[in-house]
């Protein structure tokens, strides 16, 4: 599906289903150096299953045109000013939100801030591989800005589990880390340190938890090394209305290593 915002091509994949603005919505949103095909499995299934579904292509990422965002708080007006465009939601009755937001890592801090933002659309979010603040140290930014491919080996080797690192994807035949890479590689250059720049500098998602209106879901990876399921736990504690997952010996790279698991905790919070 094919979008304008603020004069931009944005891509919204719809789960093989066409969008229908009156059905429930559901928001898929990326991570950093990621694009709307980290969602196959859950997207796929909530189109099929009575739901509106946009996994987006955040802008500069996949097939949405323009430059990488800078901020979290741009993202996520960005993401409002999607569900304008296509009519989901309904701002005018608090009772009857439809729209549910559900990220992962980059995009966790996105529906975070959204939902802060714009409560008036938002009935819930979930949240998958994050933690508040989502500190990125000068050893990956630095390689971001200037080594890409070395930042994307150290990214993949720290996303995944030691199992999803020898094996394991639920696709016979298939590599989960030559999948992630080329997913990775196949992003515009610059993408990644913006991306990361931008969850190290979001320094406010404590407060915008804390004043959360919607319930919340946080899914985290027992061998997470990217958002430690520790500060996931920080994170809780301060949410008022919350669910939280832990998925035993799961990575950051959550939707590759265990999507049955992902998906089961989704529909648990949405359905």
């Amino acid at each position: 599906m094919q979008i304008e915002i603020n004069g931009q091509a944005a891509y919204a994949y719809t789960g093989g289903k066409p969008f229908d603005a009156s059905l429930p919505c559901v928001v898929f949103i990326h991570g950093a150096q990621n694009d709307h095909s980290v969602w196959g499995l859950q997207s796929r299934w909530f189109a099929h299953h009575g739901f509106a579904v946009l996994a987006v292509d955040l802008p500069g990422h996949g097939r949405s045109a323009g430059s990488p965002l800078p901020s979290i708080e741009d993202l996520a007006d960005w993401i409002e000013l999607l569900l304008e465009r296509v009519g989901a939601g309904d701002t005018a009755n608090f009772a009857a939100k439809t729209v549910s937001l559900v990220g992962h890592s980059m995009g966790s801090l996105t529906a975070l801030e959204c939902a802060f933002r714009h409560p008036a659309r938002i009935a819930r979010i979930a949240m998958i591989g994050t933690a508040v603040p989502m500190p990125v140290s000068d050893v990956l930014l630095g390689p971001a800005k200037d080594n890409e491919p070395k930042a994307i080996a150290m990214i993949n080797s720290w996303s995944h589990s030691p199992r999803g690192t020898v094996g394991g994807n639920t696709v016979p035949g298939m590599w989960m880390l030559g999948a992630a890479r080329r997913l990775m590689e196949r992003q515009k250059p610059g993408v990644l340190h913006n991306d990361l720049a931008a969850c190290n500098a979001y320094g406010h998602g404590m407060e915008a938890a804390a004043a959360l209106a919607c319930p919340a879901l946080i899914i985290s990876g027992s061998r997470d090394m990217m958002t430690h399921p520790k500060a996931a736990a920080k994170l809780a504690a301060v949410i008022k209305d919350v669910r939280s997952v832990s998925l035993d010996g799961a990575g950051h790279a959550l939707m590759a290593e265990q999507p049955d698991a992902v998906l089961d905790a989704l529909r648990a919070f949405i359905v």
